[in-house]
């Protein structure tokens, strides 16, 4: 217990009383605690209107901002208690004075939540997320947000806004970048991973955060692919598409929830009340406590749903608990009160859920149980933690192209040229959202190819490009200071440079794409080439005739037809992090074999968008011949230029046909699907073996096939081995015309393979 509650005993300390499951599951809780209940009530008792209010504001410190509105006064609002939480403060001593303020001068010495944006690594960065989705390996999934959360904790914070699990199809988006692609089972699949990573075994652990799921819902859909713009879809889409991976974070036990920016059926996310409280509470039974994102309460207004008491008293009935920075709880709930446009039920109610949060999180036995100079100094930024993020930068790596096994590159003899403006370069290694990162601790491309080759290999090293070259876009990408610069010379002379480089080398590696500030939040791109300074000295370079690999860096889908057809290989290093030189060149010189796997569809021209392989058919399908009157484009092919769950290795991967354990099922009755993978080259390696169910005929048009398991197995040269699948009637259901989920009986096809558009299938008939 804490000392200075003796001083005014106003309530007992109560320990958590929650339901633990087996060590690698979430906190979860099959009926109301009751010591919590009776703690909060008794506190609730002794609170008056003003500090109720004061709990369901959350406030940003100004040492890390995310938006373009700050709070003024915070110190002042800590001790009148009119402060629940604090986002955008880290650091032992930081948070440590913040929390004084809350627990020793405020009335009832109510602790703080501190809460930030740890998206993928907190002082150790991984991959960017979408990056993390391609390694398909839920496992190192798991452990890049433990290893967060232990950072996170180690300076004093216990709430990340993560994770992201919005479902995008749209390129154009900058935040693809932040989410797991289009997919909502594996969505599903990689959100409880990162919930139970974040959370661990309990939330009163020293070392765990409560996660926050965001955007719900629906974020992923805005039209256009341009930031906080509408989302328009039918309720069935919802369910079956997009729905499905908050589901997932809720059922493993997710602790918050952040609302969107977007309207779902027209209602803003912040107040829609079908969302947050008929779907969300009273459908999936989630028990934890939903805050805004930023400003999006207020924003509400802007969307033409009235001014900031109406739009406040809307939120707080629609069932949204915490307001972030906009601050319309704090200056309006209590006139509202007055003149009866909310009651105190509901003010108590989002009072409740944000003290249940702090509770669960042991913040009233201990509201400095994370603050430990010394694990400040132990736990951040190890070097165990940087292997780790080392080993899931080399299994989110995707290998588009591979032309005459180009790679992996020889390790002794000969000269590489090492070109690009991304080659010697440590700011753009970590990618968008590292508000805590320090890029200057990152390893450059160059160097970590210097670290593999050391004096064996001759480098040549040449700049080559700007970013862009674009003044204009340049000012667009430079929120923070020096993100992109122009080099002192001109572009002419650059690329002069780069094919002088490339002219005395055997091969041309060529580390070109987007700069960390292209993708995440606030980052639509009409445009999703690489940029045209970059795609110029790409050009000069391919007239030359030398073998060229490009090492891809990117924060979602880019159109590379032409990059696909002149360059002899094509490395997906996304931005892998920290250790992103010593990863790339880690798997360049063949010390890994590439095994990610695309999770987002590759356009082969942005006209394509929105384009995802779970797509439903028409009723005028184009598969070949004649092309009019079909579902089909006049200039292009309908294919993606690489599919979901596409990515090559320097081994080959063959498949046997499918082999079922029965042709005729009925009801419950189980089916086993196998395959036989074998290893055909020279090279062990790793392959993500892929189930998808195909459902024919059905009461609604189905999607042509639908992701619903994987296996990742590890093969030596010439190893073969059988995979098995287990199907039972739950993956066959779906959600009707009425939203009932159910299955159909039928016929299914059961396909196997190595990414969505390359599988072996057969077919099975099931009875009910």
């Amino acid at each position: 217990m804490i000392s200075f509650f003796t001083n005014k005993p106003l309530f007992k300390i109560a320990a958590a009383a929650m339901l633990v499951l087996p060590l690698g599951n979430a906190v979860a809780q099959t009926q109301p605690d009751a010591k919590m209940n009776v703690f909060v009530s008794g506190l609730m008792k002794k609170m008056t209107i003003d500090e109720k209010i004061g709990q369901l504001n959350l406030v940003t410190s100004g040492m890390a901002i995310t938006g373009s509105v700050t709070n003024n006064g915070v110190d002042n609002g800590i001790a009148k208690g009119q402060i629940g939480g604090i986002f955008g403060l880290y650091g032992v001593e930081n948070v440590r004075k913040a929390q004084d303020l809350a627990v020793k001068n405020s009335r009832l010495h109510i602790p703080l939540i501190f809460g930030l944006d740890v998206i993928h690594g907190h002082r150790t960065i991984f991959p960017i997320p979408l990056g993390m989705s391609a390694t398909w390996d839920l496992d190192i999934i798991q452990r890049s947000a433990h290893i967060a959360a232990k950072e996170a904790t180690a300076e004093g914070l216990n709430w990340v806004f993560s994770p992201m699990v919005d479902i995008a199809r749209d390129a154009r988006w900058g935040r693809i970048s932040e989410g797991s692609g289009e997919d909502p089972w594996l969505g599903g699949k990689i959100a409880g991973a990162m919930v139970k990573g974040y959370q661990g075994t309990s939330l009163k652990n020293a070392d765990a955060v409560m996660a926050c799921v965001k955007h719900f819902a629906l974020y992923g859909g805005a039209e256009a692919g341009r930031e906080y713009n509408t989302v328009d879809m039918s309720r069935l889409q919802m369910y079956q598409d997009y729905l499905p991976p908050y589901r997932a974070a809720v059922d493993v036990g997710a602790g918050s929830i952040m609302s969107s920016f977007n309207t779902v059926d027209g209602i803003p996310s912040t107040g829609n009340k079908w969302l947050l409280t008929d779907l969300l509470r009273k459908q999936w039974g989630f028990k934890g406590f939903v805050v805004s994102d930023y400003t999006s309460l207020s924003e509400m207004s802007n969307h033409g749903l009235g001014d900031l008491p109406q739009v406040s008293a809307l939120a707080l009935k629609a069932g949204l608990d915490m307001d972030m920075v906009a601050e319309g709880f704090l200056n309006t709930l209590k006139k509202s009160l007055q003149q009866g446009k909310v009651t105190q039920a509901e003010i108590d109610l989002a009072c409740r859920r944000v003290l249940e949060a702090k509770y669960k999180l042991g913040l009233f036995d201990n509201p400095y149980k994370s603050l430990n100079a010394e694990n400040e100094k132990k736990d951040v930024f190890t070097e165990e933690n940087r292997k780790a993020a080392r080993l899931a930068a080399e299994h989110s790596f995707v290998l588009l192209k591979n032309a005459n096994q180009i790679l992996p590159l020889k390790k002794s003899g000969g000269t590489i040229a090492v070109v690009g403006p991304l080659a010697d370069n440590k700011r753009d290694m970590l990618g968008t959202w590292v508000i805590a990162g320090e890029w200057q601790k990152s390893v450059s491309v160059l160097e970590g190819i210097k670290h593999v080759v050391g004096d064996n290999v001759k480098l040549v090293y040449a700049k080559g490009a700007n970013i862009t070259d674009d003044t204009e876009f340049m000012k667009r990408l430079n929120f923070g200071p020096g993100m992109v610069s122009l080099d002192s010379r001109s572009p002419d002379d650059m690329i002069e440079e780069a094919v002088k480089a490339a002219k005395k080398a055997d091969i041309v590696v060529a580390v070109v794409g987007e700069s960390q500030s292209m993708s995440g939040e606030s980052s639509s791109r009409s445009d999703i080439d690489v940029p045209e300074s970059q795609k110029n000295m790409l050009k000069a370079l391919a007239k030359l005739g030398k073998p060229m690999v490009i090492v891809l860096f990117n924060g979602r889908p880019l159109t590379l037809t032409w990059e696909n057809e002149n360059a002899a290989a094509i490395l997906d290093v996304w931005a892998p992090g920290t250790e992103a030189g010593n990863a790339i060149a880690e798997v360049l010189f063949g010390n890994y074999n590439p095994s990610g796997k695309l999770t987002t569809t590759f356009p082969r021209t942005v006209g394509q968008i929105p384009i995802y392989y779970n797509h439903k058919n028409t009723g005028r399908p184009y598969n070949d011949g004649p092309t009019k009157f079909k579902s089909n484009y006049l200039d292009i092919s309908n294919d993606p230029l690489f599919p979901f769950g596409y990515g090559l290795s320097y081994t080959s991967f063959g498949y046997s046909d499918v082999k079922l354990s029965k042709t005729n099922l009925k009801g419950a009755e189980t089916l086993t699907a196998t395959v036989t993978v074998t290893n055909k080259g020279a090279y062990a390696g790793e392959e993500v073996v892929q189930l998808y169910i195909s459902d024919p005929v059905a009461s609604i048009s189905r999607s042509v096939k639908e992701l619903k398991d994987f296996k990742k197995l590890n093969l030596q040269a010439g190893e073969a081995k059988e995979v098995s699948f287990t199907i039972t009637p739950e993956q066959l259901k779906f959600y009707n015309s009425q939203l009932k989920y159910d299955w159909e009986p039928g016929e299914f096809i059961i396909q196997i393979g190595t990414n969505s558009a390359d599988t072996r299938s057969a077919k099975v008939q099931w009875k009910k």
